[in-house]
């Protein structure tokens, strides 16, 4: 027992060391890997992006492939090693977060997807994904030559459900006689299953689709498949353009987490441990839109025109799509 408290003083010392030259020790931990093309892919080029910003001021590591069952032994490790903000991107993280910040409040915790505001010392965030899946459905539904589109999702929660719902409504917008077919792999990270879905909504007649989270990944190689045929799709991370599969991809947003990062750090420095939500939205930087120069036949006219003026709505007049009114029962 003397041991044990020994070991949690020694661990709560360490959480509130901090480096006199300002410099912020960042840690991350994701269930899949840096480098998916995806979900956490994005974090961490956010990260290494906002180190380039911030010249010194941020020190960063990373944990990969961590269950959340598993992952607080790594934020132990961050925490004794001295670490003052440490990231679990990913909502299903959030448990562990929170049991974390409050057995150690002088570091800072964060995790997202969440809009809920957390404690003193929990930083939550939130893309307003229904923006880039806005995009997504007016591609979508002025490409569609079946009239029918569909989206793979992860599960019907956080920004995927915000994502999945906008690409309804841009869908809807453009083209109102449309057909979205919405389906769940019921994983962040199952990319057989979701590639399962995929095929299923192309058997069912779906000629342009896109999907949510690293998951996607699946759904995407599920469409290259089809080769030959008219069936394409648009990406929720411009990752997606530049891997094989990429050539059926028309064009990508992507979730530029450096805006985050960069609020973080001036969060901290003006004194702010957590207790705040950070969004991301066009208006601020948080989001990046990008056509697939190969395909620029497809999209070049009308798609473009369209998208452009839909930009600049967005960054003009931020959460201007209420995706909440969505309801895939009258799909």
């Amino acid at each position: 027992m003397r041991r044990f408290l020994l070991a949690v003083a020694f661990l709560a010392v360490m959480a509130g060391v901090a480096r006199a030259d300002g410099v912020i020790r960042m840690a991350m931990i994701v269930e899949s890997t840096i480098d998916d093309k995806g979900w956490c892919q994005s974090m961490h080029d956010g990260i290494t992006a906002a180190q380039k910003e911030l010249p010194g001021r941020i020190e960063y590591s990373y944990s990969e492939k961590m269950k959340p069952v598993d992952a607080g032994s790594a934020v132990l490790q961050y925490v004794s090693q001295g670490y003052n903000v440490i990231i679990g991107h990913g909502a299903q993280y959030k448990n562990l977060m929170l049991e974390m910040a409050e057995e150690y409040p002088d570091v800072t915790f964060v995790f997202g997807t969440s809009a809920e505001i957390g404690p003193a010392n929990v930083f939550t965030y939130m893309p307003e994904s229904e923006e880039t899946g806005y995009l997504s459905g007016v591609i979508a539904g002025m490409t569609t030559k079946s009239n029918i589109v569909g989206v793979v999702g992860p599960v019907d929660g956080g920004d995927a459900a915000r994502y999945n719902r906008g690409y309804v409504l841009g869908a809807q917008a453009v083209n109102p006689g449309v057909k979205v077919i919405v389906a769940h792999s019921g994983s962040f990270g199952d990319f057989v299953k979701a590639g399962e879905v995929a095929e299923t909504q192309i058997k069912a007649g779906a000629d342009v689709l896109t999907g949510s989270s690293q998951q996607a990944l699946g759904a995407l190689r599920a469409v290259a498949d089809h080769r030959d045929e008219p069936i394409w799709w648009v990406g929720q991370e411009t990752a997606q353009l530049g891997i094989p599969e990429g050539y059926k991809c028309i064009g990508a947003s992507e979730y530029n987490y450096a805006a985050v990062i960069v609020d973080l750090v001036k969060k901290l420095d003006a004194g702010v441990k957590g207790g705040e939500c950070i969004a991301l939205n066009f208006a601020n930087g948080g989001f990046n839109f990008r056509f697939n120069d190969d395909l620029k036949a497809m999209w070049e006219g009308p798609i473009e025109q369209k998208i452009s003026e839909t930009l600049a709505k967005f960054r003009s007049t931020p959460g201007s799509i209420d995706w909440s009114k969505v309801d895939y029962s009258k799909l």
